[in-house]
């Protein structure tokens, strides 16, 4: 049937190809004129898709609060604006060369999002409710299409707060009976934030800042925190792994203040106490795959990735970061993560660190500090 079908076609495109075509030619024409529309029905149906959402977000804010008033058109700074943002000092660090990432100046907006669900601020509140921004899907750009799912999850926060301070009266019970809605929106945010650390553009949008302190403020927060991990956990594990990918293949010469950026966020990501032990995981992995391929080419004075090299000392402070914080926070030894890749890790380590400590000194003394902070236990 399929065959007959193919040949069927054959014979009426060439009994009605135009004089002066080839039959070639004719079937490149009509192959790009079904292209083209198919490309016009993408382009209807994820725009219907997305005031689908968009709708889908407004109902489920309205169950969650129904005093929470969305058709407000007034234009207002969010308390996220407020609290979270600081566009002079991030953008204007990333405008040279990207050498010099000594100043962690640039990215203390992002820090503070982690502190976001700790400050009370009432009055800002109660003019907050009565001044939301609207929903905007009339996007132009990369940037802007994130406004949808950043907009509705910063709507979550401010319930949140207004809830906690007594303002409104809220039922986050709605958020289970409603996983689509908030898988697509975290969903939407993480692929964009993805996207825009894939190739990214200095000095960076304030807007794009502010997506990072949303998504943060979001898995940090003691009460939404539960809801969103039940539903994006597997999401943000992928996203974690591209994330450190980003940081492995990057070669661009001026590229570190951009992993810098990237890392940061990875450190952010890692302070909440569900998402810090699979990330740990994930740094031991590349960090000891990339050892033992370090030792195997050094050992038949094969060649290595250098970029790969410069770029490991990134996963390494951070997963001393990490390992350090959890420390300093839990009072409990870094010891107490005992996955199996730690176990791993510290297999060969110290056969790696001897034959590595001559020809690599500052990779061999990186592991050794990770190996220190994961026993530190046993050396107390």
């Amino acid at each position: 049937y399929l065959k007959i079908s193919k040949l069927a076609l054959a014979f009426a495109i060439i009994h009605s190809k135009p004089p002066g075509k080839s039959c070639k030619e004719y079937t490149e024409h009509l192959a790009k004129t079904v292209s083209e529309q198919d490309f016009g029905w993408k382009s209807k149906v994820e725009a219907l898709e997305a005031e689908v959402l968009r709708l889908r977000q407004e109902l489920l804010l309205n169950k969650i609060c129904p005093r929470f008033c969305l058709e407000n058109d007034a234009s207002a700074e969010t308390l996220l604006d407020q609290e979270c943002i600081n566009p002079m000092s991030y953008s204007s660090q990333l405008e040279d060369s990207g050498c010099d990432v000594s100043n962690d100046y640039a990215f203390d907006s992002l820090g503070i999002a982690s502190d976001f669900h700790q400050s009370e601020h009432v009055d800002t509140s109660k003019r907050w409710l009565e001044r939301v921004p609207p929903f905007n899907l009339r996007c132009t750009s990369k940037e802007e299409s994130l406004t949808a799912p950043v907009q509705f999850l910063q709507h979550l926060l401010e319930i949140r707060k207004l809830s906690e301070g007594g303002i409104l009266q809220a039922d986050f019970t709605e958020l289970e009976n409603d996983s689509f809605t908030v898988f697509n929106s975290v969903s939407q945010l993480l692929d964009g934030l993805t996207i825009f650390y894939n190739s990214p553009k200095f000095p960076v949008s304030n807007f794009l800042t502010e997506a990072v302190c949303v998504l943060i403020s979001l898995i940090t927060d003691t009460k939404l925190s539960n809801h969103v991990l039940k539903k994006c956990f597997k999401k943000l594990e992928e996203f974690k792994k591209n994330l450190i990918q980003i940081i492995l293949r990057n070669n661009n010469v001026n590229r570190f203040q951009a992993l810098h950026a990237v890392s940061h966020t990875l450190v952010l990501l890692g302070r909440n106490n569900i998402l810090r032990n699979s990330l740990i995981s994930l740094l031991l992995s590349e960090v000891r795959q990339f050892a033992e391929q370090l030792l195997q080419a050094h050992q038949i004075q094969d060649m290595y990735d250098i970029t790969q090299y410069e770029n490991i000392f990134l996963l390494c402070m951070i997963l001393e970061q990490l390992l350090q914080n959890e420390t300093e926070e839990s009072n409990i030894s870094s010891s107490d993560y005992d996955g199996e890749e730690k176990i791993k890790f510290l297999k060969n380590l110290d056969q790696i660190i001897l034959h590595l400590s001559d020809e690599f000194p500052l990779f061999s003394l990186y592991l050794w500090r990770v190996s220190v902070l994961l026993n530190s236990a046993q050396i107390q």
